[in-house]
């Protein structure tokens, strides 16, 4: 609540933010993220080429035992019964359809060609295309001459293209059909071609879906990271600003000392050098006043006189009090009492100016060891001022309380509060609004209050007042 440092505070023009580090955690964040993608990416593209490995695998294995059941099953039957392969007549295409499928049967294959050496279906799934001639493409020439090929097709929109989830994904394989030499590990003569079509879909899309989970959990992850170094920094930046606050705050009762030390040596010398010939000067006017008097010849003169060197000496006993406090005399001493002294004291003035003080007291507070003239000086010297901040009458509210080892004291009135523009400033030494006064008076009560190991804040109440809140530790008084 130190308004001085709150006011720099507020123009952020001496307080550096954790730039930095939040720069870095946010950056750190998207570049992890990316990674996180992109690793997630090539994985899902890793997956996929393995997946057409073993499909390949899977369909060499497939054509080589297919090759042998239609040679031992098919073939061989038919040429050792003096017969000619003819898949058109509907009895073989039966017995060649069984093998073939009881051979397929584990297997998810949407097509299967076989062609003969002149590039037409000798049979298909579809009966209807056998002994057509069908233009399938390098995969067929590059089988004639003994090599397997497959290929990946991808079908679907330009979009799951993009996102790698075709809405249909199939391996074609062309393969060389053979003779089989029996008891030999020589491969036969190729007498036709063997395409088959593979839909691994469901596949893709598993993996599709893997990806997504992936992304979606390290994204999780990553944003409860996130968050954690979110508030590590947060804490951290919490930290600098306070460490930062505090050292401005000592740099400033520092230079503050600096300046206060100047001004009461200052002070001292001028306020006794002026003190001894002003006492001479109202005990002159005082004893002539008096002559004037008896001979019933009042001078307004000498009454002028005597007020005026009045006030000033109270202003040079202003200057010695703020340059050079007395020694604290420290007794255990009621603060609620010392404040109905106060209110007592100025019952004729608080009436005299229409003021009303209304007082809520903690009576829980303890005796704690203070000064008790000075701390009645202080409270004398915050009344005033408030009765000064209402010219027009108004309400005076004191409140005390105990808040676990410190007693707060609260004095608020109905005047028009303290502009912000000033408030900061309203502590510093000769500093005033007012049209009489040095200016000192709140500055005593700062130092009074810091002798008893104490804080002074002031702020305006929310009705517009003046509020001055001060903290004295209930042991204050303890070495």
């Amino acid at each position: 609540m130190n308004n001085n440092l709150e006011h720099k505070r507020n123009k952020n023009d001496k307080i550096i933010p954790f730039t930095l580090v939040k720069y870095f955690t946010l950056t750190s964040f998207l570049l992890m993220f990316l990674g996180t993608i992109s690793l997630s990416t090539f994985h899902t593209h890793l997956v996929r080429n393995i997946i057409l490995e073993k499909s390949k695998d899977y369909t060499k294995a497939l054509v080589e035992n297919l090759n042998h059941q239609i040679m031992v099953l098919f073939i061989l039957p038919i040429y050792i019964d003096g017969g000619i392969v003819q898949l058109i007549k509907k009895k073989q295409y039966e017995r060649m359809d069984k093998i073939v499928r009881s051979t397929l049967h584990s297997f998810e294959t949407e097509i299967l060609n076989i062609y003969d050496l002149n590039n037409v279906v000798s049979y298909s799934f579809n009966q209807e295309m056998i002994g057509k001639e069908v233009s399938v493409g390098q995969g067929y020439k590059k089988a004639l001459k003994g090599q397997m090929i497959s290929n990946m097709v991808q079908e679907g929109s330009f979009l799951r293209q993009l996102i790698r989830y075709p809405e249909h994904a199939k391996i074609t394989t062309f393969a060389p059909l053979r003779i089989e030499i029996p008891a030999s590990r020589l491969k036969g003569p190729i007498i036709g071609v063997i395409e088959i079509e593979q839909d691994v879909s469901e596949d893709y899309h598993k993996i599709f879906k893997l990806q997504i989970l992936v992304i979606l959990t390290t994204t999780m992850v990553m944003v409860i990271l996130f968050f954690i170094l979110r508030q590590i920094v947060k804490k951290g930046e919490s930290i600098i600003i306070e460490k930062n606050i505090e050292r401005f705050r000592l740099k400033e009762e520092l230079d503050r000392a600096r300046h206060l030390s100047s001004i009461g040596e200052m002070t001292a010398i001028i306020s006794h050098e002026i003190k001894n010939p002003l006492g001479i000067i109202r005990s002159t006017a005082e004893h002539l006043n008096k002559k004037f008097t008896t001979k019933n010849q009042p001078s307004k003169f000498t009454e002028i006189i005597i007020e005026e060197s009045t006030r000033m000496n109270n202003i040079i006993n202003d200057f010695l009090s703020f340059s050079k406090p007395p020694e604290l005399s420290l007794k255990p001493s009621d603060i609620n009492s010392i404040l109905l002294k106060n209110i007592n004291y100025l019952k004729y003035e608080l009436d005299k100016n229409n003021c009303v003080i209304h007082t809520f007291f903690d009576s829980k507070i303890p005796d704690i060891l203070i000064d008790e003239n000075q701390i009645y000086q202080t409270f004398l010297n915050i009344i005033i001022n408030s009765m000064q901040a209402m010219p027009e009458g108004g309400e005076i509210t004191i409140k005390t309380r105990l808040d676990k080892k410190d007693v707060i004291i609260e004095f608020e009135d109905t005047g028009s509060g303290i502009p912000e523009d000033i408030i900061y400033k309203v502590k510093d030494p000769f500093f005033t609004t007012k049209n009489e006064g040095s200016g000192l008076g709140l500055g005593i009560v700062e130092k009074t209050v810091k002798d008893h190991k104490g804080s002074v804040y002031i702020d305006n109440t929310i009705e517009n007042g003046a509020r001055i809140s001060i903290i004295i530790p209930v042991n204050a008084g303890e070495k």
